[in-house]
């Protein structure tokens, strides 16, 4: 049985090789400081976290399933100048705090996983970091303290008090300013920045822990993440169609089987009217450059925001069986430790229009239209790797009558933004040949968690592709729809 700590409480420990691991409802990340007895690392070889697993004495290992990483921790392997181990949780989710969340529980184990102690860490609110437990020497031996001590400054100025050297990422060092033109009034003062949350006062540490906040980071900012414990995809909301066979006649007021939300009196606002709910008016014309047919051969052409080609070859052969490939990767996390893929999930979703009447929905729940035409390839959870991430095969032949518009979305479920996404891109191929026949590729990340990309829309008998590259605001499909009828005029 376990013995329970509080906070500033010690014990014993009888076994040379513990693990520490943590109970935690959010994603977070555990590291270990290796320090010395005035409070510091000797070198960044004393820090172990998750792009350096491997410390002295100290290795990081898989947790059960849905957990951060455990410390497992060799006492006799601690070099001898080693004073404590600190044992740390980091929150994973930007702007999150201990204070949205159940008290996190932090454990100490033998090897084979029996309980030695426990604490509960209690008491935090506005940190996202808190330093749990620390392992220390006491008399030949070593004894384990529950500390809670949480830090509001950031996780950089945490491990920079300790003594661990971070390098910023280029993009994040200040640039010069500029040479002034001419002089100019001087600018009033800017306020100082707000006080970070006092450390918990009743804990003294032997080693000395750093203030919080000294290394002049802010505390985390607000976000449009949503919060933590959230598992499980939303339901598609009101707007996606049951399987039904075939398509109801067109008509000028159709409402769709599945009640997706109206634009309004008789469906979508006409273009140039604006969407529901205030959206900006009708997308804006296509100019960069005049609607051109594919190259019969050679390489593909790429697209600016705002051009259209004709989904026909030079010499006038339509196209028949596409595919739209859309891809992205995530950003890097970031850049002072290493660098490691923050966990993105988004979605490739097609959308087809009769006029400004949504007609069906084809998404990760629903993968297949109710025809057949359309076919999606499944739901990539991270966006690694490289090539297309998800795929949607379109055979022009089949596509029923009624429908005028095809537009190709992108959503983020858990609420990422496109700041976090490289590399975004889609591409038109020839399904017959497999031939890549024009590409689009989005320049720079957006503050949107959704992006309509591109359109199939009709004219006359043809077809032609848009490039898009429009952001707004949705999760997923469900919330996406009724925000879509700025991007179907035109």
């Amino acid at each position: 049985m376990s013995a329970t700590l509080v906070k500033g409480q010690n014990g014993p420990l009888a076994v040379n090789d513990v693990v520490i691991s943590v109970q935690i409802g959010a994603p977070a990340d555990v590291s270990a400081l290796l320090v010395t007895e005035n409070g510091k690392v000797r070198s960044d070889a004393d820090f172990v976290f998750f792009n350096q697993p491997s410390g002295p004495g100290v290795n990081l290992q898989p947790a059960s399933s849905g957990q951060p990483a455990a410390l497992a921790v060799s006492l006799s392997a601690v070099p001898a100048d080693i004073a404590q181990i600190r044992a740390v949780i980091t929150l994973d989710t930007p702007g999150g705090s201990f204070g949205q969340i159940p008290a996190p529980v932090a454990y100490v184990s033998d090897q084979s996983g029996n309980p030695l102690f426990e604490y509960r860490i209690e008491g935090l609110s506005s940190e996202s970091i808190v330093i749990a437990l620390e392992l220390y020497r006491r008399q030949g031996g070593w004894k384990v303290r529950a500390v809670g001590q949480g830090y509001a400054g950031g996780f950089a100025a945490l491990v920079t008090d300790h003594g661990v050297q971070v390098n910023e990422p280029a993009g994040q060092q200040q640039a010069p300013p500029p040479q002034p033109q001419a002089p100019v009034p001087p600018t009033p003062a800017t306020p100082p920045p707000g006080q970070y949350p006092p450390p918990v006062p009743d804990y003294p540490p032997a080693g000395g822990y750093p203030p919080p906040g000294q290394g002049g980071y802010p505390p985390p900012g607000q976000s449009g993440y949503p919060p933590p414990g959230q598992g499980g995809y939303p339901p598609p909301g009101q707007g996606y169609p049951p399987p039904g066979q075939g398509y109801p006649p067109p008509a000028p007021d159709y409402a769709p089987q599945g009640g997706f939300p109206p634009g309004g009196p008789g469906g979508y606002p006409p273009p140039g009217q604006g969407a529901p709910g205030g959206a900006a008016p009708g997308f804006p014309p296509s100019g960069p450059a005049p609607d051109r047919d594919l190259p019969q051969s050679g390489g593909a052409v790429s697209l600016v925001k705002g051009q259209r080609v004709n989904l026909r070859k030079e010499g006038g052969q339509a196209l028949t069986y596409v595919r739209m490939g859309l891809g992205w990767d995530p950003v890097k996390r970031g850049g002072m430790f290493g660098s490691r893929a923050v966990d993105i999930d988004l979605d490739a979703s097609v959308i087809l229009f009769a006029g400004m009447n949504v007609m069906d929905v084809v998404y990760y729940g629903s993968l297949t239209s109710k025809d057949g035409s359309i076919r999606h390839s499944g739901d990539n959870l991270t966006g690694e790797g490289a090539g297309d991430d998800e795929q949607i095969m379109v055979d022009l032949t089949r596509v029923p009558a009624p429908v005028t518009t095809m537009l190709f979305i992108v959503t983020s479920y858990k609420g990422h933004t496109f700041e976090q996404v490289t590399n975004a891109f889609c591409r038109l191929v020839d399904a017959n040949g497999d031939r890549e026949l024009a590409r689009f590729t989005l320049a720079g990340g957006m503050p949107f968690t959704a992006m309509a990309m591109a359109k199939l829309s009709k004219s006359g008998s043809d077809w032609k592709m848009e490039a898009i590259g429009e952001g707004f605001q949705a999760k997923h499909p469900g919330e996406a729809v009724p925000q879509l009828a700025r991007f179907i005029g035109g």
